[in-house]
């Protein structure tokens, strides 16, 4: 990859949150810059809207804007914010009895959001949503105490391992995030019963999705350091971080390769997109 190129279409192209992650991750970044621009997308219930999630263009808190809160609070360390402990607060009074977020709580302000985000059921417990935000709470959770002792994120972990026990049948966005939580907790036996859905290619379809959206290696296990890595072969770990590399555009940037529901969440998924790249190619080289 092309480093100074993918800064070029960052200052190009991100909105100024992704242009602060990706200044912390190539350690020119300042973290107190990085948690303001992360505030902006705040409300006062601690909870985030206002399309911090690109395709929920919605201005009221809700559980999908939450991970990317929390791939912030990770980003932070080995600095702690308060902001996350009040995240926890938030989504704990939002959880529904069984331990699980619902997908989606009630979009009062629809416009240029996807559907399947404006027209979520509020009261049905979401396997997807809850796995990916107690995921990456989990990672946050390791330099940060108080994320690591609230009682909303023990709750919708245990949540998350049961039901994904009880699914035979997993949808390919809530097997990448199950194992996302099953890595980030090192549950070796959920590890290994998620795994029998992947074939060999590693490649999953996305049902509902775009004709050929895949869930792919790198979506499962991106980093070197992860147990789930062990589900796929060296040749073809290999073979997805050279496709990964070849995919920077001459802009210096990279793509999602799903829908986007609004002009801005085109624009504004690129620089997220870029930022992961680089993050997964630069920690790969590392490792």
């Amino acid at each position: 990859m092309n480093l100074t190129k993918a800064s070029d279409f960052m200052a190009t192209h991100a909105r100024t949150l992704d242009r602060r992650r990706f200044e912390v991750l190539t350690g020119e970044g300042d973290r107190e810059a990085l948690l303001a621009a992360l505030n902006a997308y705040r409300n006062p219930d601690g909870g985030y809207g206002h399309g911090l999630e690109p395709d929920l263009r919605s201005r009221t808190s809700q559980p999908g804007p939450a991970l990317h809160a929390f791939e912030v609070f990770e980003e932070l360390g080995p600095e702690t914010a308060a902001e996350a402990a009040a995240l926890c607060d938030w989504l704990e009074s939002v959880t529904l009895p069984d331990g699980g977020l619902p997908f989606g709580l009630h979009v009062p302000d629809p416009a240029g959001s996807a559907p399947f985000w404006a027209n979520a059921d509020p009261r049905a417990s979401s396997l997807q949503i809850t796995a990916i935000v107690a995921a990456t709470a989990q990672r946050a959770a390791v330099h940060d105490k108080a994320v690591a002792g609230h009682p909303w994120l023990d709750r919708a972990t245990r949540y998350c391992l049961d039901a994904l026990r009880a699914k035979d049948e997993l949808h390919a966005l809530e097997l990448a995030f199950a194992l996302k939580l099953a890595d980030a907790v090192q549950d070796t036996e959920a590890i290994e019963l998620l795994g029998r859905h992947i074939p060999e290619s590693g490649l999953v379809h996305v049902q509902g999705g775009l004709e050929d959206e895949m869930m792919r290696p790198l979506d499962f296990a991106p980093y070197p350091d992860s147990p789930v890595r062990a589900l796929f072969s060296d040749e073809v770990v290999a073979a997805e971080l050279r496709r990964l590399d070849d995919e920077q555009h001459d802009d210096g940037g990279w793509r999602v390769d799903f829908a986007s529901y609004s002009p801005a969440a085109e624009f504004e998924w690129s620089g997220y997109a870029t930022v992961s790249a680089v993050s997964i190619l630069t920690r790969n080289a590392a490792g």
